[in-house]
């Protein structure tokens, strides 16, 4: 098969077979098609899309492209969830030990930060010592002892995605839906799952900011969960601001954990909360969501997702200290600084990706996969849009490694943080459930 003939076909709008999409994957797999012409069929694929025979078809080639993992006999429900990224979205982190604290199995497969989104992998390596980087077999190991896992893409799964992501990223063709929703089910239904919940951003901070291509790409991808026989449901949630107060990788760890004290910003806990009860539902565990989320904030409240975070810590290498002395192990800034509100009026915005850009300023983030990363810098915001200022009062606060960095946090707190004096109404935190019945509206947007 020529590669030619397919850039070519799909520049033109023509389709591609099956059969073309799976020889396409396998062999750049292999390494045996160059990168300028696969970037060619991308940026073709970008510009013509694909139709959904096109899109599962090219989702099944990289799916398969890699191992699997098996959890066959074990006798818990595997569950997983995936966001598609945004500032200050620290999640998955208290998430999966609380669904695992409830019975479920969750072999929790996340990613690293890049551009203006911060990732679970970075957050989670600033635990002194805790390794990201496990094999299939120490994976499904760790889930079936505990109960949870949380790693990296590892070479052995969807490996044609692991290299396509990386050229995406390089040409200005993520933003695809077909592309996007081809890749995050490649990874997800390689895990073995029996269902998969997703929180799809939408809003200033996304990927996808526009509430209607947000929701195109969540039925897009439920759709492919379906049909794969793995029962998938979509929350669509808001990312017009950072979520909760902390935004940079160590301090996002102490929210994390503030979270499983059953404490912690409102929007982080509901969200959470939200997505632990789609976990649930799809599992059989809970009859209904008012059950599901007793079950969860009984796991909170008596300390058992807790103590399951400590237990994954412990397992996957971490200094299990973290869990009770935060401060104490998380690498912490050496400069830091309030910024304060110069006058009294309405919040009107807190920018989300001035927010991710200010980070990769201050070193706490990446505009390269082989950029370093300083875990300990970021921000605390202390104010959402519609809340009222008084001249003084802190909006923010700024962690960096030196003066240049409080300087260049400055800058980004300035401009992501408006006030004026006009009314403003935020967008509903989770405004849409997406499922094989449809799509509900839950707030009004």
């Amino acid at each position: 098969m020529h590669l030619l003939d397919l850039i070519a076909r799909k520049r033109d709008g023509g389709r591609l077979t099956p059969a073309e999409l799976r020889t396409f994957a396998t062999e750049y797999a292999a390494d045996r098609y160059p990168d300028y012409q696969v970037a060619a069929l991308l940026m073709a694929i970008f510009f013509r899309g694909l139709d959904d025979e096109e899109g599962f078809a090219l989702m099944e080639a990289m799916r398969d492209s890699g191992g699997r993992l098996d959890f066959a006999g074990l006798d818990k429900p595997v569950i997983d969830k995936h966001s598609t990224g945004g500032v200050g979205d620290k999640v998955s982190i208290p998430l999966a030990p609380l669904v695992a604290a409830c019975g479920l199995a969750v072999p929790m497969m996340s990613g690293r930060g890049l551009g203006h989104t911060g990732g679970t992998l970075d957050k989670l390596e600033s635990i002194p010592g805790f390794n990201t980087r496990l094999s299939l077999a120490e994976a499904k190991a760790q889930v079936e002892r505990l109960g949870c896992v949380l790693i990296g893409q590892t070479g052995e799964i969807a490996p044609a995605d692991k290299k396509l992501y990386a050229l995406r990223d390089a040409t200005a063709t993520v933003e695809a839906i077909p592309l996007i929703a081809a890749s995050i089910m490649s990874k997800k239904l390689a895990e073995g799952l029996h269902g998969l919940v997703l929180d799809v951003k939408t809003g200033a901070g996304a990927f996808m900011p526009e509430p209607e291509r947000a929701l195109a790409l969540a039925k897009t991808m439920v759709a492919i969960g379906e049909r794969c026989a793995c029962p998938t449901v979509a929350l669509m949630t808001s990312m017009a601001q950072p979520l909760g107060v902390a935004c940079g990788n160590a301090l996002e760890i102490e929210e994390s954990l503030e979270i499983l004290r059953n404490d912690g910003p409102a929007d982080t806990r509901e969200v959470t909360l939200a997505l632990g009860v789609e976990m649930l539902l799809l599992s059989g565990l809970a009859a209904d969501a008012v059950e599901a989320r007793g079950q969860l904030e009984g796991a909170l409240a008596d300390g058992r997702a807790l103590e399951m975070f400590r237990r994954i810590v412990e397992a996957q290498g971490g200094d299990p200290r973290v869990v009770d002395d935060p401060k104490g192990v998380l690498p912490q800034a050496a400069k830091q600084e309030v910024v304060t509100a110069k006058r009294t009026g309405i919040v009107q915005s807190v920018a989300p990706r001035v927010i991710g850009r200010g980070i990769i300023a201050l070193g706490g983030g990446r505009l390269t996969m082989e950029d370093a990363v300083d875990p300990s810098v970021g921000f605390h915001i202390l104010v959402r849009p519609g809340q009222h200022a008084t001249r003084g009062q802190p909006l923010a606060a700024i962690y960096a490694r030196d003066t240049t960095g409080l300087e260049a946090g400055r800058a980004c707190i300035a401009e992501a943080i408006v006030i004026d004096d006009a009314y403003v109404l935020p967008p509903p935190l989770i405004s849409h459930r997406v499922s094989a019945a449809g799509v509900e509206e839950l707030a009004p947007g």
